[in-house]
Parts: structure tokens; sequence; C-alpha cells
């Protein structure tokens, strides 16, 4: 058998294999995976937006490598995305770190050591050294470099407020260079561009990420970004009575399961997003923006905002949420990317989201059309101040006519009983007839109809009858506008409307 020599150039395989898709948050946060998956529960990400070329600093206190472990974790890749893995593993491919560095940097360096030993062991990867080499090459860090590199770290700790002094990092990745800023920007935009990444893309990507581990009960996580702490950000703020939630589903898949959840946010929200520090978006984002799929896998968000391609993003339905949450056994029948930045929802699945989905939105949509209604508390002088008043069903809200309104209470009691019943029946029409058009209306047996509860309801079947009705005008029209079943009237009524 003739064969060839395909070894790949070093360089370029490095540089197509960084154009994952990766933006700096994505890129921070592929790191931080590997932190959780190493039982940290502290991290840091230190930067000095003022020295160029921009250096990076991401820390943890994390169970740390030996050499031999290190050697393992530089190299492409280091682990199967076909291995079995543990429940708290983030990785997929075993090119994240890798991939997540050089696509920000053309140098990284990571130093580790075990968990209570004191001394680094580094290696370095360099984009320049595998040029001039032409091979693939890992750079061993000597001594001097790992302790400048180490006081450089402790140096930039000290400088930024809120030191603190009991963090011992066990494993520091550094980016040495971000050349997509000092490349592709002007001088002068550069610092600029790279504080507003860090403070504000960077700092809320890694709250709603993983804002699971930040909320945890159990030693949760801590990190901070040039030692300002990440607050979490959970999209499904279930503290929240007025956030409704559709029943869940799941559904055995691979080697693990999967869950869906529907929430619908109140139409109070639209205007309380409005608002900083608000419970529904965070402080860059719209709920439009945030609307859609949000995809957890062992509870770290891979995917959020948008439908992954099941419908299309629209404002009557910006309302809905849907949480997806998948454990790490089966994500690769999600078809997830390197980046962890794409989801493909298998086949056999689509049909099953489709069908959630479209109920979900159907909800978020009623709820939509109901803003600038508002909902009663238990204070009555604001009971009687609303004409209309909300009530929820298994249809969703629904609005009908409040008694308690001064005007409508003061027609009630003006009406003697002939008059009264003909006043509910009339009620009645009108909040079926609005809730129809909303689509939350749902025709009732005429044995539940409270209305029909009077011998007046047949008086005033009959009053339209002396007025010149047809008894097909009453059955299309009185009887339909009521809400009423056909099918289920009495006898007798039915006798009398032949």
């Amino acid at each position: 058998m003739n064969v060839i020599d395909a070894i790949p150039k070093a360089d370029f395989l490095i540089k197509s294999l960084a154009e994952q898709g990766y933006t700096l948050e994505a890129a921070i946060a592929d790191l931080i995976d590997n932190s959780v998956t190493a039982n940290s529960n502290v991290i840091q990400v230190l930067i000095d937006s003022d020295i160029e070329p921009f250096q990076l600093f991401l820390a943890d206190n994390g169970d740390g490598m030996s050499s031999d472990e290190l050697i393992h974790s530089m190299q492409f890749p280091s682990s199967s995305p076909e291995g079995e893995r543990a429940q708290l593993d983030l990785g997929r491919f075993g090119l994240g770190m890798k991939a997540a560095s050089f696509s920000q940097t053309r140098k990284f360096t990571v130093l580790s050591r075990k968990q209570g030993e004191e001394n680094y062991y580094g290696l370095t990867w360099d984009v320049d050294h595998l040029v001039k080499t032409k091979k693939w090459e890992i750079v061993v860090n000597n001594q001097a470099e790992i302790d400048q590199l180490v006081s450089e770290f402790n140096k930039l700790n000290n400088d930024f407020n809120g030191q603190v002094s009991e963090f011992s990092p066990n494993t520091i990745v550094i980016w040495s260079g971000l050349y997509k800023f000092e490349k592709y920007l002007k001088k002068h935009n550069r610092k600029k561009a790279l504080h507003r990444e860090i403070v504000q893309n960077t700092t809320e990507h890694l709250g709603i990420v993983f804002h699971r581990f930040l909320e945890s009960s159990k030693d949760p996580l801590t990190i901070r970004v040039n030692n300002a702490h990440i607050r979490s950000f959970n999209p499904f703020p279930e503290s929240k009575q007025s956030l409704r939630k559709l029943e869940f589903r799941q559904k055995d898949f691979g080697n693990d399961n999967i869950k869906l959840e529907g929430f619908i946010l109140p139409s109070s929200s639209i205007k309380d997003s409005q608002q900083p520090d608000n419970a529904w978006t965070t402080p860059n984002k719209s709920l439009l923006d945030m609307e859609g799929v949000y995809i957890y896998r062992s509870n770290r968000l891979i995917i959020y905002g948008g439908w992954n391609g099941l419908i299309r993003k629209a404002p009557r339905i910006q309302l809905a949420r849907l949480r997806v949450d998948i454990g790490n056994k089966a994500d690769h029948l999600l078809h997830l990317n390197v980046a962890k930045s794409q989801v493909m929802i298998p086949h056999d699945l689509i049909k099953a989201f489709k069908g959630y989905v479209e109920e979900l939105t159907a909800e978020a949509e009623k709820e939509f059309y109901n803003r600038g209604i508002s909902k009663f508390d238990h204070n009555p002088s604001d009971k009687e101040a609303k004409f209309l008043r909300k009530i929820h069903s298994n249809k969703g809200p629904l609005l009908e006519m409040n008694y308690e309104f001064p005007l409508l209470n003061d027609l009630v009691d003006s009406c003697n009983s002939k008059q009264k019943a003909k006043l509910n029946l009339l009620v009645r029409m009108i909040n079926t007839t609005i809730n129809k058009i909303r689509d939350t209306h749902e025709d009732v047996p005429f044995y539940k109809c409270e209305e029909t509860k009077n011998a007046n309801f047949v008086e005033a079947i009959l009053n339209l009858r002396e007025h010149g009705y047809s008894n097909d005008f009453i059955k299309k029209n009185l009887i339909s506008e009521l809400g009423i079943d056909l099918k289920t009237l009495p006898t007798d009524i039915l006798k009398m409307l032949e």
C-alpha cells in the first residue's frame, strides 16, 4: 500500500480550530467549564486594559493538575467526545481550553499544581513558535518564567480593590495578547472596546450561564472579574407568583433524559423590564432578546434566547421561555458544537418540541394581549376601581366585568329581580364575547351557567320572542353569546325554541 504523509501544518490547523464561533465571553465561559469540572468554588478573571499587549489571567482553586495531567490536558484533543463523563464534567470534545484560548490569543500558558503542593508546572502553546519550528511542540516553561507569571498575577490581583487574600489558585491560564483587539481595532479604540466587553458583555454572560452554580445552596460558586463579584441572573424567577408554568414534559433520550418546561412571564414584565435591575431581563437585553429556548446541560446554560430554528421570534410571544434540561450523556445526539454555541434538535424530538412550543407560545400570546389590564390584589378599594378584572383559568387569563365597579354595582342595585336577570345575561354575553375575541373562552354546559339558574332566564327568552326575534336568532345569538353549549340545553327549552 502506498501512503502519503498528511501531517497538517500546526499553525494552519490551530488557526482553523480557533474559528469555532467564540466570542470573548464564550471563550472565558469555556475556561470556567474546566474550573467547575475541577471542583473549583472560587474563580478569578483578571485583565489590565491599560497595557498592551493585553494579558488575561483566569485562576481557580480547583483540584489542579500534575505535570503528566497538564501535558495530557494540553494535547489536541485531550479526551474523546464519545467517552463516558462524570456528572459535573462540562467538557465535550477535549478541545475547549485550546480552541477557546486560540480564538482570542496566539499564545497561552497554563500553570498548575495539585492541591496542597507548592510549585507550579507550566506549559505554553505559542503559534509563533509553531511557525518557526514547523513542528507540533508545546513549550515547557522554566522556573523563572513561571515565577514571573505568578508575580504578574499577584500584582494585578493587588492592584484591584477587594483583593481576596485567602485565594490561592491551583491552576492559572494566561492569555498573552488579545489579537482581535490589538490587530483589528485602531489603537485609540482598543481599551474602550475591551473594557466594554469585560464590564458589560462578559459579566452579564457569566452571570446567566453559570447562575445555577452561583445560586447553589451547597458550596456556591464565586466568580470575580477584576475582583468584582459576578451576580447571578435566573431567567426563570420562580419566586415571582406572577410567573406561570406549564406542565413539564420528560422523555428518555439516549442514555439520559430530556425535560421541557414552559414559562409565561406576566404582561406587567413588559413595563418592568424597562427598569434597571428588574427580574425579567439582564441589563443589556430586552424581553424580545431573551424570548425563546434555554438549554441547560448539567446545570450549565449553553443556549439561550431565540427558538433554535423551531419558530421565529415575534413581539407577541416575547413573554414565552422554554427551559430544557439535558444531562451530559446524550449531548452528542444534540450535535453540540465545540464552542457550546449551537445545538441541533434531533429529528426524533422535533415533533415533541414543536408541539410544546406551540402550546407555550399560544399562552404567551394571550398574556401579551392582557397588557395594560391590572391584576387585583387584596385591597378592596383597588377592586372597586377597575371595571374589568382578570381571573386565571386552565385556558389562560380571562377578563370579566367587575360587579364591584361603582357604576355597575349601582345599576344592579337599582334593578328588580326581572331586570337583574336580564342584566346578568347581558354581562355574561359581554364577558363571553371579550374572551372569545381573545381566544380564552370555553363553552360550558347549561347547568354550570349561574345566570340560567333562575326562572327569569326563560322569561328573558319569551321577552325576546315577544319583540319579534325568531327562535333561530335566539339560539345563535343569545344562547351562543352566553357561552352555553347548545347540546346541553334542557328538553323544555329546546322544545320552546323549535
